[in-house]
């Protein structure tokens, strides 16, 4: 069962607005047709000058008539008798001697208000009053309860235990992160198994990890194995407009989780209320540092007995207020990792139950080949694999259909209507051969997946490379390879052409940043040594890491930029020697991807008379020779 909180969900008991509007111009329409109708039969006009014409013909001149305000004559005349009336255009000093001298009784009257009248005067004023209760009802409309002026009120939903449920066996993978987590589920389940020890349960979990991981299905999956409530609002949710509005909305989000208490307040991307205090520009009064603030104080008023747990996400630890990390308030930090290649294996398990797949699908050599991939990414890559297969009207998804998802996610989308001339199309062609055969040649580079020359994304060709194995940190050796392997393009078109394109301009900055960060974070530069240069300046509301303090010499900058050239030459002149004692292949390359646009690392084995290489990492493919 899913509530907006506080009062659940009312919205059903209140007309829409747009059907108040229409019922309001009705009764509108109707007063006045209504007052038209009436106002229109009640007399018969005659002029001014008529009236006084009429005063001399005995046979039809009126008995007595009846002056209202001095600006209308009224009588009744005739059988049956008509009511008639004449307005009085101007101030006529002789029309009272005029009906005297013809006998005519005279009386006077003020105007009578009718009630079409009253509503008339006062329209433009219930107007205004109807457009200003139909804002009102609309910001009602959008804060939990219905309540007028509820801004401070929390927007966490509430998903009761009692609705449908995520267990752990619905999270794939993430074995060290669900353990940490059963701790937590445990003390909700039986909270005097603990307390009864004497310890106390961690009153906040951070769930750290990059995007994509399952952060916040992991918080649902230790609501639902514990078979509580679960609140969900994201950090954003909290700042608004109204000043105080921040710290309001925690202090109403404590009180329900108190009231449904035991529960999970769960508070997703939480550094977009939690970042550092005091690094805000100009000054002055700063409402996220009072929603923080108040944070602060209502989770460490909490005690272990009150059975709520905090649970919160992150991408981004380092720019979290210590405050909010000391033990007491987010205490315990669990990392929910980016998964490794058996658990990739189990994600596909889980998300190819979905979808209709051959018999001959190997999950495992599609987890070999999706090194780098979240969980999220897999499940994009099951679901785009389903939607080529439906397209091209197959009965299940087969093992051709993963690997044209993967390379559209790792690529881009093809662009094969692109217009590119023929000379393009031929540079393009020996650049990518640059890329690709440099793969061969270096013991330190991973093997080449695939080559193309046909446009993905903003990119006119792509040699795309994939580890054999899962890496977590990387060798000097296999970052001055990857050096190389940048220049392979830049070098392939001035051996062939003797000049360069504006394509390059990727690859130099990639090969320039990997060289920088070698010798100014990684100390792989031997004649500096292992230190660290350039302290990071981190101004929070600028996302960080915007610049680099210079907290060094120019005699240390210089030695610096001359490691780094020393780098980049050395690796080009690798590159260099390589492509120029292999320019056959390179031509021979180049000419195959002109022809067939597209080639694997089998088939470039085979065209290169290679050595085969049997890697289950890449997945199978039809020959194309």
């Amino acid at each position: 069962m899913n509530n907006n909180l506080p009062g659940g969900n009312n919205a059903g008991q209140k007309a829409p607005p747009s059907r108040m509007i229409l019922v309001f111009f009705l009764a509108l329409g109707a007063i006045a047709f209504f007052y038209m109708r009436s106002h229109n039969a009640a007399l018969v006009a005659l002029s001014y000058s008529d009236f006084l014409a009429l005063l001399s013909d005995d046979a039809k001149k009126p008995a007595e008539v009846t002056i209202v305000d001095d600006k209308k004559i009224t009588w009744r005349t005739g059988a049956p008798a008509t009511a008639y009336e004449t307005l009085i255009p101007y101030g006529d000093p002789g029309l009272l001697p005029a009906l005297e001298a013809h006998g005519i009784r005279v009386s006077g009257a003020e105007k009578q208000v009718g009630f079409f009248d009253v509503v008339l005067e006062f329209l433009p004023w219930l107007i205004v009053c109807f457009f200003i209760m139909t804002i009102f009802r609309n910001m009602q409309a959008n804060v939990p309860g219905g309540r007028g002026f509820n801004f401070g009120k929390s927007r966490a939903r509430l998903y009761e235990g009692k609705g449908k449920k995520v267990a752990f066996a619905d999270v794939a993978g993430q074995v060290d992160a669900k353990a940490e987590l059963e701790e937590v589920v445990a003390f909700l389940k039986d909270p005097d198994k603990f307390t009864k020890m004497g310890a106390r349960i961690p009153k906040g979990v951070l769930l750290v990890g990059m995007p994509g991981t399952g952060k916040t299905l992991m918080a649902r999956a230790v609501a639902g194995e514990a078979n509580v409530d679960y609140f969900h609002i994201s950090g954003s949710d909290f700042v608004e407009m109204f000043v105080g509005v921040g710290a309001s909305r925690v202090r109403d989000l404590f009180e329900q989780g108190r009231k449904h208490s035991p529960c999970i307040i769960f508070i997703d991307e939480l550094d977009a209320v939690g970042r550092t205090r005091g690094a805000g520009y100009g000054g002055g009064h700063d409402e996220r540092e009072q929603t923080l603030n108040q944070m602060l104080v209502e989770m460490d008023g909490f005690d272990s007995k009150d059975g709520v747990i905090i649970l919160a996400a992150t991408n981004r630890p380092d720019v979290l207020d210590p405050a909010l990390l000391r033990p007491g308030r987010f205490d315990r930090q669990v990392v929910v990792a980016m998964p490794d290649i058996n658990e990739r294996e189990a994600i596909l398990k889980l998300h190819s139950k979905k979808v209709k797949t051959a018999v001959e699908i190997d999950l495992f050599r599609i987890a070999r080949a999706t090194p780098g991939m979240s969980g999220a990414d897999i499940a994009n890559l099951v679901n785009e694999a389903a939607l080529l297969a439906a397209r091209k009207d197959k009965a299940s998804v087969d093992m051709a259909d993963f690997e044209e998802a993967r390379d559209k996610i790792l690529m881009g989308v093809a662009r094969s209507s692109l217009a590119i001339s023929d000379k393009e199309r031929r540079m393009t062609a020996v650049h990518e051969a640059g890329h690709a055969l440099l793969h061969y040649f270096l013991p330190n580079a991973d093997p080449l997946h695939k080559v193309t020359i046909i446009p993905h994304g903003r990119a006119l060709g792509m040699a795309i490379s994939l580890p054999e194995q899962d890496s977590f940190s990387r060798t000097r050796g296999w970052i001055e390879d990857r050096i190389s392997i940048c220049y392979g393009g830049w070098l392939a078109e001035k051996l062939i052409y003797d000049e360069t394109t504006t394509g390059t301009k990727n690859d130099l900055e990639q090969a320039t940043e990997m060289a920088r960060n070698m010798v100014c974070e990684w100390g792989m530069a031997e004649d500096i040594g292992p230190i660290t240069f350039g302290q990071e300046e981190e101004p929070i509301f600028l996302g960080k890491e915007i610049a680099r303090h210079k907290d060094y010499s120019e005699e240390t900058a210089r030695r610096i930029d001359e490691a780094i050239k020393r780098i980049l030459d050395q690796a080009r002149a690798r590159a260099e020697t390589i492509l120029d004692a292999n320019r056959l292949m390179l031509e021979r390359l180049a000419a195959a991807l002109l022809e067939r646009e597209t080639l694997i690392d089998a088939e470039v084995r085979r065209l290169l008379g290679l050595p085969a290489r049997d890697d289950v990492g890449v997945i199978a493919a039809p020959a194309m020779l």
